[in-house]
Parts: C-alpha cells; structure tokens; sequence
C-alpha cells in the first residue's frame, strides 16, 4: 500500500473522532492537522530504509523494547505505542518514511505535536526530526526537547521555529543547513539515561498554518570572517524560508558593528545600516554588507568585531558573527624564526586561561555550540571510533575540521586546533580508505619495509581529508591472547615490535620532524605506555573487561626488556606524542602496589620525557583521569604533575579547563608544568604547519582507496598470511581446480578488517569499499562454488577452502571471558568437518589472535592464520593460487590450549601447537641440506655479523629456518619449538649466528 494511501484513511479516521482525541479544532484559515502516525498498526516495526519504526542504542542493553498496545485512554484510535528502556548510554527510537517514495512535505504546517503519557520524571526527552537528503538515514537532523514533568497523557506542541541544527552526526555543511520541510524523512526521540523507564505516545500529526515569523530565517554564510589587517570583510546575510517559497512580507536586517576588542575609528570602520528584503524575494536571496579594517604599524594580537544583526520579519540568526582582525607582526606568527623561538614568544603571551585550553581536547560530538573552541580556547578535537560527518566521505571531513578551525581563528591568537583520529590500519573511520591487516597482520610479514609503507598510505589519506594527528602506531607488546586488544600489536616480542616502528617514518617522515608540514604526513603517537600487553589475566576492574585496562605486575628487568624497550626505539625515531595505557603497573619491590598509569610521574616524567629524552606532548586516553582514585581536582593535578600534557576529555572539557585553572591558582599545579606542557604541544603544531596552513589541504584526496595504495594493502595481505600447515601440497591451488569454499569468514568484509573500522567495534558484513577473501578468488580465476554453511553437495570438486575465525570487536568488549573465548564457532566446527571430510582441505583462519584448533588439526591438510587482513582479500587469493609465495610467520605463539595462556618465547616451558616465528613457504625452492648444512650456515652467519651485513644475515637465518621447519613438519614437539623460537628473536635482534646454532638445535632434537 502507497504510503499517501495510508496519510488519506488515517486523516479520514482522524476526522471521525471527537475534539478531545484528534486535537484542538482547526481555524478556519489553517489546514487540518495530518496524521503523521496513529500507532495502530499501519506501521511496521522495521529498519530503514524500509517504511517503519526502528530501535537504537550504545549498546546491546540500550535500545528500548516497543509494543503497539491496545489501551482504553488511548487519545486516538484503540492502540499506542509504548515502551521499556534502562538505558546507560544512549537509546532510542526511529519512524524513518520508506526511501522508495517521495519525501513529506511539512511545510504549510506551523508544527508537529503527539500525545505523551507523563511519567513525571522530571527528565528531558529530545525529539528529532529529518530534512532533505537521499533517505532518513542521509538527511539534516534538527532536534529540540520537551520536560516529561506531569502525570497521565499531554499533547506537547512543538512549532518547527524550536528546532535547532545538530552541530554532530550531520552532513556537514549541511544540505542547506536550512529546514526546508519539503522533503521530511520522519523522526527519531531519544529517551532518557540513568533510569528505568516507561512511555507511552499516541497521534504524532501536524498542525497549525505556517507564517512568515514562523518560516523565515536569517542566516550568515559563516559565524567568523577573518580579515588581514587593512582588508575588508565581506559578511553575506541570506533569507531563506521552510517551503523555499517566496517571502510573503519584507524582511529587514539592521547591522551595526559594536562591541568585540577592536576598536572604532583606529581598527575598523564603524558601519551601521540596513538591509531590506521585499515581499515576494526568492528563498536564499543574499545582501553582502562589508566591514572595512584599518591599518597602523603596530604588531598586534586577533581583534575581533562583532557585527550585531537585528531582524523584522524573519527569525534572526543563532550567533552574532564576528569579524576578526587576523594578528599580525608578532614574532611567533614568523615561519623564518625557528620553532623554539616561535614556541618562546607565544606562550609568553598567553594566558593561564589560554594555556589550560591548549591542554583540552574534547570530541567533536560533545561540542554542540562550535563557539566554546573560541570561548575555551580549545586547543584540540578528535574523532572517536565512529564518530564520523554525515555523509562519510573525504570531501565532508576536511569540511567539518576546516569549519571547526574557522572558529578557532576567532581566539586571540589564533592557535589552530590539532585534529585526532584513531587511524589504526588506515584511515579507517573513513568509507572507501585503504583498509591495511591490523598491526598483528604486519607484525607476520616481517617486513619492515612494507610496514613504512602502509604507514605512508595511512597518513597520506588522513591527512587529506584536514586531519594532522594519527593515535596511532600501537607499541604493545601482546603478552596473552586473551586481551581483546591483541590484534592492535605486532607481536609478542619486543624486538619484533621494534622492528616494525619504521611505520612511525611511514606517518610521520624524518625523525626531525621536518616533514610534518607535508600533505602526505600526520603526527603520530605510539601507545599505550607502558606495559599494557602485560596485564593480568582477571585484574581488569572495569565493568565485565577479564584483562584489558588491567594491572601489569612485572620485575623492573622484566618491565625494561618487555615492554619499555619500543618506547626508546620510538622516541629516536622522533615519535610526537605519547599515549599512556588506561592499565596500571605494579612493579614487583618497588613498594607502591598497581599504579594507574595515567598517575605514574616515576614512568612519564622520570622514564619517558628525562631519560627517553622524549621532547613530544603526552596525551591522554579516553576520560581515562577519570580511573586515577579520589575526585575529579585530584584527577587533574595528579595527570598534569605526572607528566601529561594534553587530557582528553570527550565530554566534560569545560569542567576540566576550570579544574586545571582552579588547580593552577591554587599551587597545586605549578605555572612551570603548565608552561612546559603547552610548549610541547605548540612545538607540534609549528611543526604541522598549522599556523601557516590551519584548513585542510585536500590536493591528496583523489589518491584515497585509489589502485596504488591497494596494492600496498594488497602486498601486505598477502604477506601477512602465515600457512602453518601445508600435508600434501594442497597449496597452492590450481586455477584448473574445482574449488568448494565454505565459512562464515569467506565472504564477510566486515569480519576480514575486524574491529576499529567505521566505528569502534567495527560490524560483520560489507560497510566499506574493498574485496572479500571469496571475491579475490573468484577474481584470481578460480573455479569456485560457495556454500556458506557447507549446505550445498560436496561431491565433484578437487578441494576445499574453509574460512572461519572471529567476529570484530575491539578492546576489553573483545576479552576472553566477556562472552569470548578462542574457539571456533559451532558453525565454523561444522563447516570444517564437513568440508574437510568430503575432500582435501584448506582452513583459513580470520581472527585477531590464534583460534584452538588442536582437535581437528589432523583432519585439516593445510592451516593458514589469516590474521585480519584489510580490505584486499586479492591479497589473500594471491597466496592461494600461488601469484605470491607464502612467507609470514608467526608474531605470536599458537597455543594447543587456553590453560596453557599466558605462552610467550623465552618462556621456560614452551610446548605450544606452533612455535613463534613458525611459518611455511611455498616458495619452488625450499633449501635442502642437515647438519653439516647448518653449520655451515652458521659460519657464514658469524661472518656477515661481524661484517655488519645485516641483509645477508638474515638472509641465512631464514635459509635455515626453511630447512629446519622442512624435517619438522607437522611433528612439533617442545624440544623443536623452543630453540625455534629463539631462534626468531635472535634473528631479530641481530644475533645471526646464535640463531642458525638454535635452529641447529631444533632440526637435531626433530
């Protein structure tokens, strides 16, 4: 049924009823109200973009649970809709219109009204509704709330002049920024937190006739207009109206430039008039009203002049815009001066207020009013994990940060704002970005090379789309599987980690810094110091968290040699910032217990900045000062006189800036600290160019998901696949082979580039551009059926591909024991044994960490650990039929069991299922020879040691780790696996010869 249909029998049933329940009557000029939803049945409980309602929420636990229930006081009809909620973050509802028919139009309506069953609560309910766009989910979001502060049912009225523009999760710049209501989508209400709650809401209709007070407005096209000292602004005032219908009144504008920290007749020219509009001007008529500045030849700070608009006829416009003489002649706006001096002038000249701004980073949602970055001096904003514009595309987020710099211009100095985003495995909060394998994936190629290369991708796409910072590369060192942040590491040893931070080179360039201020480069920040790979597991104290964001007990030697030793290889790389771990550390003898690391001066200040030399900015995580115990004032000074430099504060920036302002005055916090701190975070920004470039530089943006850097990706997959089992040579595949691919992870996007992609958890199926694992095998040439579930008939082909392993998820959501665990799915059981029964097979394994497969491992003829390898499943199928070779190894030890984890190298007893560093080739020459091979090797080893030929070292080593792992086969025991292992972190830490003699060790003991 047409949903006009259902508009026409809904206002004719309307119609029918008495007074009491269809509203108050309408004039006699105004139109009759229209349904929009009567609750009783007409609308489906559905999701977009499918006609119907739909719920939403922060999590599993948050959506509330809806019924259409027959009531006997229902205002309208026999039914209502109502609902439960006990909601922690947030939740809601949606009615979204059916994408398929033509958009409502709303816009002779003076507003929109429903009845709502008070619960008397005393809380805020925000109602949304949605103009313009391609669908609901694509279109302008405009939001207002009632008080649910009465008792029974109430018709609450909302003209379309309460709505107001949502800052956050928008297209921005907007459609238009107008509400046209031509072209209306539906509406969404977001129900309260903190409580457990009931509702009930009966007749959402339009009502009243709109008039031109109503559906007018004024607008500017910009809220800041800055200006060079002598220039003149150009401030353009528009009329637009709901309806984009012609103004039936005039409308006047009177503007005079008043007030502000410039003055008349020596900064600017006073100007003052008026601007008529006539009756009959076309919606989104402009006047331009010009603001002349003046010259003297004094060096001077940001003036700005507001320019005060008083509007008849129309609704004025939400801020008073400024104009904003740019500062000019002071020696840190100098790009000549070097950046120590530059740095010296400003903070000199700043405030404590200013000062403590810089120190503040908020994200971009909470910062609803774009004016507080002015009025707080806010020095940074980031992205959180899906925290994204609307639409999510390149040319929307350098629009959404350059406005967001605009407003930063309007402070004294015009210190531009420093832009973050977690870019863990490129640049993936952005649909259509280069997806690289997560950090577990490149830690298996053992290709440092390849590691700065997908670093430059990575920062050559952020930095396109306005973005100059990169929370990114993660320096764990992952201690146990369990930790749901396993994937975020290169692997368990610290060397190999070591190894893999030239991708700080690919993000950031030199290690002086002097590429920073280059379109194809981001600050970057190695995290989380220091020790989280290390935590414990069952010493998480946060909600169901098992391990993550848990206590690290370690020996001083073990802290140093673990997980320290990255750090200092970072900071000689010239890493610009550091994140500390939400984690505590206990550190056995030293006598303080667990210390949250956010709170530990002895580790940032004494470690890292003194005897690291670290000369970047600390920032920290997530609202993680809020886990350091006692109140909110000792959460701050404790941070701040620990060493960090910037806090990330998501949504309570202003209490943290007066906080940190409160704590100054007080002593608590020295001048000195303060000082140090904004000089480390003004250093970066100098050295981003910034203050020469604050808006985004989008020259690069045509290179974001292009062919080039897929391949990049595309290498780095395939290197990254580690086959661990190869009986018979069934890979690689033939072309010429009838191939049967089943599994849940064959065919699914989302769970190839797990979590941190789009948003934080990330999502199973397609969300992004990219190739699944299926895909590139079909586009390999393969001769391929797919079952999913193994479903269809196995019988007629030559082999089979089973793909399995895990679904996203990221952090402490991820832990072993909050509803995870390291097993197959029953499914994904199935689906092996099947496959594997009817034929020979191959199992991949798509996981952020090692999946037990110990009890079907003789039933598998080849093994691949697949990690997650990105958006390029060509690279995968490169493997598989053989285009490249297989050569990842191992970055973490494969365990047989669970009770066996925490299993690491070096661990004194080691018997795991596959050793670290393990890793087959399927190269056409495996190296052939026994022990006189190897001892020969070994010699050749010493030499190229000595001779300081680190290629040809290398080179050895991995000839003798074929051939050793070539006698072993499938036959590993704890003998073999131990000195294998070794052997791996000799390798890498430049100990050749020792490693062959380990090696040596192996293949004897085989």
């Amino acid at each position: 049924m047409r949903r006009t249909a259902l508009l026409a029998s809904a206002a004719l049933l309307t119609g029918l009823l008495p007074l009491a329940s269809a509203g108050a009557a309408a004039g006699a000029d105004e139109p009759a109200p229209v349904p929009v939803d009567a609750f009783e049945g007409e609308v489906p409980f559905a999701n977009p973009p499918a006609d119907g309602i739909f719920t939403w929420g922060s999590d599993t636990d948050d959506p509330p649970q809806l019924a259409l229930t027959a009531r006997a006081d229902a205002p309208e009809g026999a039914k209502v809709l109502t609902g439960s909620y006990d909601i922690s973050g947030y939740g809601g509802f949606t009615h979204d219109f059916a994408s398929g028919l033509p958009a409502h139009d709303w816009s002779t309506h003076k507003g929109i009204r429903f009845w709502w069953d008070g619960q008397n609560n005393a809380k805020k309910i925000a109602f949304e509704i949605k103009d313009g766009g391609a669908n609901g989910e694509a279109s302008e979001l405009w939001t207002t709330s009632f008080t649910d502060d009465f008792t029974g049912w109430k018709q609450i009225e909302i003209p379309f002049t309460d709505f107001t523009y949502r800052t956050d999760y928008q297209p921005v710049g907007g459609i238009d920024q107008v509400l046209g209501l031509t072209q209306m989508w539906g509406y969404a209400v977001t129900l309260p937190v903190g409580l457990k709650g009931k509702f009930a809401m009966d007749d959402v209709e339009l009502y009243g006739k709109a008039d031109q007070s109503l559906r007018a407005s004024v607008t500017t096209d910009s809220a800041v207009y800055p200006v060079k000292e002598g220039g003149t602004a150009a401030v353009k005032v528009s009329v637009a109206t709901t309806g984009a219908a012609p103004i039936d009144e005039p409308v006047t504008v009177a503007y005079e430039s008043a007030g502000g920290t410039a003055e008349s007749g020596t900064d600017y020219t006073l100007v003052k008039g008026e601007v008529t509009f006539p009756a009959g001007t076309a919606s989104g008529t402009s006047r331009t009203i010009q603001v002349p500045t003046l010259k003297d030849k004094s060096a001077e700070s940001a003036e700005t002049i507001p320019l005060k608009l008083t509007v008849a006829g129309a609704k004025a416009p939400t801020e008073t815009p400024q104009v904003v003489i740019d500062a000019h002649g002071l020696p840190y706006l100098d790009p000549k001066l070097p950046v120590q001096k530059r740095v010296a002038d400003l903070v000199s000249r700043m405030s404590l207020e200013e000062k403590a701004g810089q120190m503040t980073q908020a994200e971009r949602g909470a910062v609803t009013t774009q004016g507080d970055i002015a009025t707080y001096d806010l020095g940074s904003l980031l992205s959180g994990g899906g925290s994204t514009p609307t639409p999510n595309t390149p040319e929307a987020w350098a629009k959404m940060i350059d406005t967001f710099q605009l407003r930063a211009q309007a402070t004294r100095f015009q210190i531009p704002l420093i832009y973050g985003v977690d870019a863990v495995h490129g640049h993936n909060n952005l649909v259509g970005a280069t997806i690289m394998p997560h950090n577990i994936g490149i830690g298996a190629t053992r290709d440092p090379q390849l590691a700065q290369k997908t670093g430059s991708v990575t920062a050559s796409e952020v930095r396109a789309t306005g973005i100059p910072w990169d929370f990114a590369p993660c320096l764990c060192v992952t201690r146990d599987e369990r930790w749901g942040r396993s994937y975020e590491s290169f692997g368990e040893d610290p060397a190999l980690v070591k190894s893999m931070e030239t991708i700080i080179q690919g993000l950031q360039g030199a290690a002086s810094g002097k590429d920073l201020k280059d379109d194809d480069k981001v600050l970057a920040t190695a995290k989380h110091f220091v020790g989280d790979g290390g935590t414990v597991y069952g010493s998480s104290t946060t909600g169901s968290y098992t391990i993550d964001q848990g206590v690290t007990k370690v020996t001083r030697q073990q802290l140093e040699a673990i997980h320290l030793s990255p750090y200092q290889t970072a900071v000689d790389r010239g890493i610009g910032s550091v994140m500390p771990s939400y984690s505590s550390l206990d550190i056995v003898g030293d006598g303080q217990g667990p210390v949250k690391m956010h709170a530990r001066a002895d580790m940032i200040n004494g470690v890292l900045k003194d005897r690291m030399g670290f000369d970047g900015f600390v920032i920290s995580d997530w609202a993680a000062i809020d886990q350091i115990p006692g109140d909110y004032a000792s959460d701050v000074r404790t941070s701040i006189n620990a060493g960090l430099d910037m806090i990330m504060v998501p949504y309570a920036y202003k209490d943290f800036r007066t906080t940190l302002i409160d704590e100054v005055k007080a002593g608590r916090v020295s001048e000195s600290r303060v000082n140090d701190a904004v000089s480390r975070i003004l250093t970066q920004k100098f050295k981003l160019g910034l203050f020469e470039k604050p808006y985004a530089d989008t020259s690069g943006a045509a290179q974001i998901g292009s062919t080039a850097h897929r391949a990049v990706a595309r290498q780095a997959a395939a290197e990254s696949q580690v086959l661990l089992k190869n009986a018979n040579g069934v890979l690689p595949l033939k072309k010429s082979q009838k191939v049967y691919v089943a599994g849940s992870n064959a065919d699914d996007l989302g769970n190839q580039t797990g979590g941190w992609t789009l948003t934080w958890q990330g999502s199973s199926g397609k969300h992004t551009d990219g190739t699944t694992i299926l895909e590139g095998m079909r586009k390999a040439g393969g001769d391929v059926t797919y079952s999913k579930d193994a479903s269809a008939p196995t019988s007629g082909y030559d082999v089979g591909v089973v793909v399995v392993g895990e679904t996203p998820y990221a952090e402490g959501v991820g832990d072993v024991g909050n509803g995870n665990d390291l097993d197959l799915t029953p499914a994904d059981k199935a689906a092996v044994d099947k496959v594997c029964a009817a034929m020979k097979c191959a199992v991949l394994i798509v996981s952020g960490r090692p999946q037990l497969i110990g009890d079907r491992l003789s039933a598998v003829d080849s093994l691949v650990a697949s990690w997650l390898p990105g958006t390029e499943g060509d690279g995968v199928a490169d493997v598989l039929y053989g285009n490249r070779p297989f050569t990842g190894q191992l970055p973490v030890t494969w365990p047989k069991s669970e009770s066996q984890l925490p299993i690491n190298v070096g661990d004194t007893s080691y018997d795991p299922q596959f050793p670290y560093g393990w890793g087959l080739t399927t190269l056409t020459k495996v190296p052939q020879g026994g022990s006189a091979t190897l001892k020969g090797l070994e010699i050749a080893a010493r030499i190229a040691e000595k001779a300081g030929s680190a290629e040809a070292g290398r080179a050895l080593v991995t000839k003798a780790r074929l051939l050793v792992q070539q006698k072993i086969g499938s036959a590993i025991t704890a003998a073999t696996a131990k000195p294998f292992a070794d052997a791996d972190h000799l390798l890498l830490t430049g100990d050749y010869a020792a490693a062959v003699a380990k090696l040596t060790e192996a293949y004897r003991a085989g």
